[in-house]
C-alpha cells in the first residue's frame, strides 16, 4: 500500500494543490481514508448505487479507476474540506453524504488528470514500488 499512497499523493498534489496543502497542514495522510475506500471498493463510504457504478468502472478500467474515484471525491468536496480541521475531515471522508449523486462524482473524476510528468498511473505506481524495494530490499511491497 505504501507505493499506492506515494503515487496517490503525486496525483493529489497535481490535481488539487490547495486541498493537498490543507491536508498536509492538518497532518491528514492518505492511509487515514484511502485504505478504507480501496479495500471496500467504496462500498462503506459511498451510497450503494454510486458504489455499484464505481465497481463497473473498476471492472472495465482497473486499479487506476479506484484512485481516480478517490481524487474525484476530493475534488467534489474540495470547498467543504478546505473549511474543516483534521477530525472533521477524517469523519467526513469515512462516511460521505448520502445524497452524493453519481453524475456529480463522475464529472469530478473526468476532470482528474492521471498523467504526471508524461507518466501514467501505472508507471508512477510502479516507479514508487521499485523505490520501496530499493529501500527495504523486499519485493513484497511491490504487490
Amino acid at each position: 500500500m505504501l507505493k499506492y499512497f506515494a503515487a496517490f499523493e503525486i496525483f493529489f498534489e497535481e490535481n488539487l494543490p490547495h486541498l493537498f496543502s490543507h491536508f498536509l497542514t492538518n497532518s491528514l495522510t492518505p492511509d487515514l481514508y484511502l485504505i478504507d475506500w480501496i479495500f471496500t471498493l467504496y462500498s462503506k463510504s459511498l451510497p450503494l448505487d454510486v458504489a455499484c457504478r464505481v465497481w463497473d468502472v473498476f471492472c472495465r478500467d482497473g486499479e487506476e479507476s479506484l484512485f481516480r474515484t478517490g481524487l474525484g471525491i476530493l475534488r467534489l468536496y474540495e470547498e467543504v474540506l478546505m473549511q474543516m480541521d483534521f477530525i472533521h475531515i477524517a469523519q467526513f471522508l469515512t462516511r460521505l453524504p448520502e445524497d452524493l449523486q453519481a453524475q456529480m462524482l463522475f464529472s469530478a473524476m473526468a476532470n482528474t488528470h492521471m498523467i504526471s510528468r508524461n507518466r501514467r498511473w501505472a508507471q508512477v505506481s510502479n516507479a514508487h514500488g521499485n523505490k520501496e524495494v530499493e529501500k527495504t530490499g523486499s519485493p513484497a511491497l511491490r504487490s
